[in-house]
């Protein structure tokens, strides 16, 4: 295995602390146990080495020696691939995995994001985001009931899941849906989770002192 490198801004606005995407990808890798070191690109200054590995100006990315990964949910199938903390060795169990990770992008965050940023920003309450927010998390209770974890033992989907929950809970958005509010405590409770997330925190931090 080659050096694994996560990268991610290098300051973020206090209110974003927390949610940046690269807490899935830290969060991944403190699982797993996988050496890793953390480089960090301007917030304010996206240049052309930063669109070669994100064509959209965002974070994170992971390189594996000679490979660039960009996008969250591609970045945890890679690091699946890498351990089986992370995702089963046999196909059945990879293939529930791998649905369960573009569910928690497709379908839940899909409605769970605008959502959560029209909270971010004060903006009025909408009914038809409530209303998709709301059949969503509604299919979703009913899968919950009946597992610990999404595809069997804890995996990549779940830290997918659980991070796509996070902001909507922040805003009470799981009251009525409590199978769903007691996964997404099963899964912050995970010590690496509370490695992962205060990493990120000291990281920006850190960037404070410096600025």
């Amino acid at each position: 295995m080659a050096d694994l490198t996560l990268t991610t801004f290098d300051w973020v606005p206090e209110m974003l602390r927390g949610l940046v995407r690269d807490l899935r990808v830290r969060w991944a890798l403190e699982e797993a146990r996988l050496p890793y070191r953390v480089h960090s690109v301007p917030f304010g200054d996206r240049g052309p080495e930063h669109f070669a590995h994100q064509p959209f100006g965002q974070v994170p990315w992971l390189t594996d020696g000679d490979i660039s990964i960009f996008e969250s949910g591609a970045i945890l199938l890679h690091l699946g691939e890498l351990s089986p903390a992370l995702m089963p060795a046999d196909p059945r169990g990879r293939s529930e995995v791998t649905k369960w990770v573009f569910a928690a992008l497709n379908s839940v965050e899909m409605a769970s994001l605008p959502w959560a940023m029209f909270k971010f920003m004060g903006e009025p309450e909408s009914k038809f985001l409530d209303g998709f927010l709301e059949i969503r998390l509604k299919h979703l209770e009913q899968v919950l009931t009946e597992r610990e974890w999404l595809a069997g033992s804890f995996s990549v989907a779940d830290i997918l899941m659980s991070d796509v929950l996070r902001p909507v809970d922040r805003f009470d958005g799981l009251a009525g849906h409590s199978a769903c509010r007691d996964y997404l405590a099963r899964a912050t409770a995970r010590p690496a989770f509370a490695k992962a997330h205060a990493d990120q925190m000291a990281h920006f931090a850190a960037a404070d002192r410096s600025r």
